[in-house]
């Protein structure tokens, strides 16, 4: 009996999605690769060869797996290219509307059996019609891939723009805060006695939360990307740099590399200086990395893992130390270590540009949106009646 060893298809996409394990999940592998077309996968490879960032790609890998299910379900055809308008608005459709219409009229919206579709393959967990600024961001990966294949679209017609505004206003979802909470200082110290302890995940968390937040409230992908390689042993500083005799403290400098603002010839750094450098240092030779992920993986039994921590893992980590410590983990995520270190900043009189320098905001509409927070509350305008 012969056995017919070649590959199939799907095992070859995999195969070859292997090579993009920076931007494509192993978990995800074998899901992206029985969905993605041999064409899809040499568009994202070369995309990576030119050097787009990783967390582009991988958003850009993730939305074109859903537009090639969705496509299939609900037109019984894979994903055209280019996609004809017809089909750009019955995208907009099947995941832009109004809740009370659908209750008189099972039609409207996303049919029921490609919703079920979906939800078989864990592409669609949410219920109700879709946050606009995820219909808008695969709208723009679709756009962005089409361009790449060299083809025009019909992403920029006004039936689609028109189409939108009006789906955004029927499906009446607000905009949802990254974070609805900021973690500011004292947030921060509650969140750290909850992790107070000696355990290698305590120490993990400890300096992870320290890192993310001293070092100018970094991105969960910057937290899970960083490296030993990218720290650098600077000079102690003083404590107060006015005064000669104030005592010296721990100093490195962290390289970020690729963020998703920067590239990685921007070569940018940030400073960690005192107690975060201390805890950082105190992991890092607890469990003895020397090279590779800083912030990696530990098992139930404590064992460290040579992988790193994935962003999701970073955002889960934070709101298990929230409900440790008490707070509402719904109220937080990991942005809110971001948006918390420039609030802290404003409310300690920190000049926005001293803070931007640390943050490594581009926007400074972005950044100064939290100092004018800050400065509203302290002001007289908000209390003409109390």
């Amino acid at each position: 009996m012969s056995t017919d060893l070649t590959p199939s298809k799907t095992e070859r996409r995999a195969e070859e999605l292997d090579a993009l394990d920076a931007i494509v999940p192993f978990d995800r592998r074998d899901q992206l690769a029985a969905l993605l077309t041999d064409e899809d996968v040499a568009t994202l490879k070369h995309l990576a060869s030119e050097g787009m960032g990783d967390n582009t790609l991988k958003a850009l890998a993730s939305d074109l797996g859903y537009l090639e299910a969705w496509c299939q379900l609900a037109t019984d055809s894979p994903l055209p290219w280019p996609a004809p308008e017809g089909l750009l608005l019955k995208f907009v459709a099947h995941h832009l509307w109004d809740p009370a219409r659908r209750a008189d009229d099972p039609s409207h919206g996303m049919p029921l059996d490609v919703e079920a579709g979906l939800r078989s393959v864990r592409l669609l967990r949410a219920d109700g019609p879709h946050a606009p600024e995820t219909v808008r961001r695969r709208l723009t990966s679709w756009s962005i891939l089409t361009r790449w294949r060299g083809l025009t679209g019909a992403f920029d017609g006004p039936s689609l723009k028109s189409a939108l505004r009006l789906a955004v206003r029927a499906s009446a979802l607000p905009r949802q805060r990254k974070s609805k909470k900021a973690v500011t200082g004292d947030v921060l110290e509650k969140l750290l006695l909850a992790c107070a302890g000696e355990r290698p995940v305590d120490l993990r968390d400890r300096a992870l939360l320290l890192t993310a937040f001293a070092s100018g409230g970094r991105r969960r992908s910057e937290v899970a990307a960083l490296r030993v390689e990218d720290l650098v042993d600077e000079e102690p500083v003083r404590a107060d740099p006015a005064d000669s005799a104030s005592p010296p403290l721990p100093c490195l400098s962290i390289r970020l590399g690729r963020t998703k603002t920067t590239t990685s010839d921007d070569d940018e750094q940030v400073f960690l200086i005192g107690r975060p450098v201390v805890a950082l240092r105190g992991w890092l030779e607890h469990v003895g990395i020397l090279e590779g992920p800083v912030f990696r993986r530990i098992d139930q039994w404590g064992n460290v893992d040579r992988r790193a921590l994935t962003p999701q893992s970073v955002n889960l980590i934070l709101k298990a130390r929230c409900k440790q410590a008490g707070l509402d983990s719904t109220l937080f995520s990991a942005h809110g270590l971001r948006s918390g270190y420039l609030t802290e900043a404003a409310n300690r009189d920190i000049p926005l540009p001293e803070a931007m320098q640390q943050s490594r905001h581009k926007s400074v509409t972005q950044a100064a949106s939290y100092y004018n927070n800050a400065e509203r509350k302290q002001g007289r305008a908000a209390r003409l009646v109390i």
